[in-house]
This record gives structure tokens, C-alpha cells and sequence, in this order.
């Protein structure tokens, strides 16, 4: 069996939905990140500032 796929081609249904665009919109509105790794550099900064007040 052979790789058939084409090299720089890729589909994603949650972008052809419209559900990562409509992710982006609501992180940009709020302010509340949509991602884990988002949640944790927001929630880490936010411990940082609580104890040295930076």
C-alpha cells in the first residue's frame, strides 16, 4: 500500500464548518483563550501577577 496523498494538501472539516473561525471570534471578544495551552499561559500569568504584582 502506497501513500497516495498529495504533498501540501490538506482538508479540515472544523475549518470548512467555520468552527475555528468562529473559535478565533469568541477568543478575540472575550479575552478567554480557546485553547489548553491558552488557559494555562492565561492562568499562569495571572498566578505571577497575584504573588510579585507585576
Amino acid at each position: 500500500m502506497t501513500n497516495t496523498r498529495i504533498p501540501g494538501l490538506s482538508f479540515s472539516l472544523k475549518r470548512a464548518l467555520g468552527i475555528t473561525r468562529a473559535k478565533q471570534q469568541f477568543a478575540r471578544t472575550t479575552g478567554i483563550p480557546t485553547t489548553c495551552a491558552g488557559v494555562e499561559r492565561k492562568i499562569g500569568r495571572a498566578l505571577l501577577k497575584a504573588l510579585f504584582g507585576k
